[in-house]
């Protein structure tokens, strides 16, 4: 069993959770819990030992200098925790680290273990994937999970994914199988530009988990930072004829696909967003009255001339220009 010293009773706590590596495209999804830990003043109470699931050939370790002393820090995972203030407060466990290299099974019982200890009532895993979309409209965001139920209450997708899947894929049915509700959320990164950082993906990815969890996440500069992103995609694929005719292609399709509710569900849901950021009545998203750990530790390319192949990179996202329901992929792994 595992024993939290120095963690106090948590108030309706939620896990959210994001691996960097191959459910990461674009840095999107650890950039959105590392955005969390930051705004927040994530305080770290646990690291798993990296020595049971890291081969450090694949995910070597750095050295650095603190004051002329050479130190060491070893690629893991960690987990913080934020207390999110206001008339409603209630705490988020920050779980960030690296897709293990093996030992999966024991990995997420490890980090079940910690949620069950601290009362998790929810875990959120976040994830991006590399699809065709284009850089230039919304990033899409679907949510998914296992639990059927789960899927009805909070209008989200059943998965019915099969094919290779990684560690987001693993913790979803891991939780699903001791009893904690589970979802993922997958941003859609343009497979053309899928270099890190991707704060348009990272920013989409956190205005879905406001929804998810009702809560209003302070976002700093990070709207600045996708517009500046955008702009810069912008004038690289000016430059390119070729990407920037590809790029109208993906527009054309997405702008075809989103017509039927334009008007609709999308614009209701961004205009409750808009109101819920400027109702004072609304839960506050500034940190809580400071510590309350008792103990702590310390250039494009070109566009692919034929569809990519789905094994390269995890399951095939959905083509915006297909009409045939029947041949459409299933949606990500939850």
């Amino acid at each position: 069993m595992i024993e939290l010293e120095g963690v106090p009773e948590l108030i309706d706590p939620v896990m959210v959770a994001a691996f960097e590596g191959w459910n990461d495209a674009g840095d999107a999804a650890s950039g959105a819990v590392a955005h969390l830990d930051r705004e927040w003043k994530g305080e770290v109470f646990a690291a798993l030992d990296a020595e049971d699931y890291y081969d450090f050939q694949v995910n070597r370790p750095t050295v650095w200098l603190d004051n002329g002393v050479r130190k060491i820090t070893w690629p893991t995972t960690r987990l913080s925790v934020v207390r999110i203030g206001g008339a409603k407060p209630r705490d988020l466990v920050l779980v960030r680290g690296i897709e293990p290299s093996m030992r999966w099974r024991s990995f997420c019982n490890e980090i079940l273990g910690f949620a069950h200890e601290l009362g998790v009532e929810m875990v959120v895993i976040l994830g991006a994937l590399l699809g065709d979309t284009p850089h230039t409209r919304p990033v899409p965001v679907s949510g998914v999970t296992s639990d059927a139920d789960l899927a009805r209450t909070m209008d989200l997708e059943e998965t019915k994914y099969e094919g290779p899947t990684g560690i987001v894929g693993i913790l979803q049915e891991a939780c699903t199988h001791a009893g904690v509700p589970a979802v993922s959320l997958w941003a859609a990164v343009p497979h053309y530009v899928s270099q890190p950082p991707n704060p348009k993906a990272t920013l989409a990815l956190l205005n879905r988990l406001e929804d998810l969890i009702d809560i209003r996440i302070p976002l700093g500069e990070l709207p600045e930072d996708a517009r500046a992103w955008q702009l810069g995609v912008d004038q690289l694929a000016a430059e390119d004829s070729e990407v920037a005719e590809y790029v109208q292609t993906l527009e054309e399709a997405r702008d075809t696909a989103d017509l039927p509710e334009a008007s609709g569900d999308a614009i209701a849901r961004e205009f409750e967003r808009y109101l819920r950021r400027r109702d004072p009545a609304a839960p506050s998203a500034e940190p809580g009255d400071g510590s309350y750990l008792r103990d702590t530790s310390g250039g494009l390319p070109r566009p692919p001339k034929r569809k990519p192949d789905p094994s390269g990179e995890g399951p095939e996202p959905p083509t915006a220009a297909s009409s045939d329901e029947d041949d459409a992929p299933e949606p990500p792994e939850a």
